[in-house]
């Protein structure tokens, strides 16, 4: 019977809001991320710590979602270097006025995945003026429409 009476307020913690920062770091936990109408998309997670999903990286339009201080926040490709595959470069700078993003990422090929690939390794730094860089181990999977 205690378990009925506590079951709502179990439902009620499972689908609260996620935390605005993860592990202490201005990174928040980004909801359930829909595949683009086009394209592909790198789906991240934090490789350390905590296991959530961090970012999303878009090969187009392309830019890097993100959750920072409890908003989401699309910033838009500022530069590029070494192609990777699947529309994403090894080294890609996000900026916009006041943050950059740095993604850098190893893209691996699998068999096991159609339209896709895996993100085995990488690691994304967040630049904001005023405050500390942060550098995030990432690992994750690309989506493809």
């Amino acid at each position: 019977m205690k378990l009925f009476a506590i079951l709502p307020m179990l439902l009620a913690t499972a689908q609260a809001a996620p935390p605005a920062t993860l592990d202490g770091l201005p990174f928040g936990v980004l909801p359930k991320q829909e595949l683009p109408a086009r394209g592909c998309a790198a789906f991240l997670w934090s490789a350390t710590g905590t296991r959530a999903m961090v970012a999303m990286a878009m090969a187009d339009p392309a830019q890097l979602r993100l959750s920072l201080g409890g908003t989401i926040t699309d910033l838009a490709r500022d530069a590029q270097q070494g192609a990777e595959g699947f529309g994403f470069s090894a080294t890609t700078e996000y900026r916009s006025s006041d943050v950059t993003a740095t993604l850098d990422m190893k893209i691996a090929a699998r068999g096991d995945l159609k339209d896709g690939a895996s993100v085995p390794e990488g690691t994304l730094r967040l630049d904001r003026a005023g405050q500390d860089s942060i550098v995030l181990p990432v690992v994750g999977l690309i989506g493809c429409a």
